[in-house]
């Protein structure tokens, strides 16, 4: 299964296709695997530099996952799905479609307009991300926003064993939080009790014995974190069975959460948001600003 497909790019489906018929049964596509892929091409597109797409030019006729020739040969089926479980404004729904399917009229651009208001600064506490089009940008909007809190700063630095290459680290190396700083966290809570999830929002209000106890609009209680381990595993095929073995062959231990006063659109794919404020002025690839607008469950957010 793989999700947000329109992110994939055609070689590299098609590496796990090689992949797959070299364990499988290298006459099918894919080894036989059946396949499950969900997404909207209208959201954000794989990420391609121009160096790499004109190495890739002379062999795929798009670098979208379409474009995967392991995909062309099969007999795929589509299964679109309709109901929207974001939003249930109808207006701001229709709102949305235009800008998705390049439909925006003069209608569309002023109702827009009307969500601009100039010179709007949120308090702290009212749980409003700011989402830009570049990583230096929220970086910045972040570090600005730490240093404007004037209690103690707490330094966590993760705890990494054996291999874990640092361009797959799940979370910052190193945590910098004070008290009264926003925060979402970056993974699922995988306890019985499900207390957060990849993409929730909340505010730091204590810092003790290396327990972060964040507040969380309308929860009852509030959650205390303490580190979560992702695993690095390595895959074989068991000769007799023919199983795939799953071995771990390095951790990375860290708080699950990084600062979130404002994260890049392209991380925000998947999230929901009740308040957002959205610079996309430096908009660079297709599907930006419909998936930085798309993430708010209200024209009021």
């Amino acid at each position: 299964m793989i999700d947000e497909i329109s992110m994939v790019r055609a070689d590299l489906l098609d590496s796990i296709d090689e992949v797959l018929r070299r364990f499988r049964d290298y006459k099918k596509p894919f080894g036989g695997v059946q396949l499950l892929m969900i997404g909207d091409l209208q959201q954000l597109a794989p990420v391609v530099k121009d160096e790499e797409w004109e190495l890739l030019r002379p062999y795929y006729s798009s670098l979208f996952f379409f474009g995967s020739h392991a995909l062309q040969k099969t007999d795929f089926t589509t299964i679109e799905l309709k109901h929207i479980y974001r939003q249930s404004d109808e207006k701001f729904i229709s709102l949305l479609n235009k800008v998705r399917e390049n439909q925006t009229d003069q209608q569309t651009i002023d109702a827009l307009n009307e969500r601009y208001i100039e010179g709007f600064e949120p308090e702290n506490d009212e749980g409003y991300i700011t989402l830009t089009t570049h990583n230096y940008q929220s970086q910045a909007i972040n570090e600005t926003k730490l240093r404007q809190i004037k209690s103690q700063a707490y330094h966590f630095n993760a705890d990494v064993q054996g291999e874990f290459p640092e361009y797959s680290y799940p979370a910052d190396f190193e945590l910098i939080v004070k008290e009264g700083a926003q925060v979402m966290f970056v993974k699922n809570d995988i306890s019985k009790e499900k207390l957060f999830y990849n993409g929730k929002i909340g505010k730091v209000i204590s810092i003790e014995d290396d327990v972060i106890f964040v507040e969380c609009e309308g929860d009852e209680s509030i959650i205390p974190v303490t580190p979560a381990e992702w695993t690095n595993n390595k895959y074989s095929i068991d000769e007799q069975t023919k199983e795939i073995t799953e071995t771990p062959v390095g951790s990375f231990k860290q708080y699950p959460l990084k600062l979130a006063w404002a994260i890049t659109i392209h991380k925000s794919q998947g999230l929901t948001f009740e308040r957002a404020i959205i610079d996309a002025n430096a908009a660079f690839a297709h599907g930006q600003v419909y998936v930085a607008l798309s993430r708010c469950k209200t024209m009021e957010g």
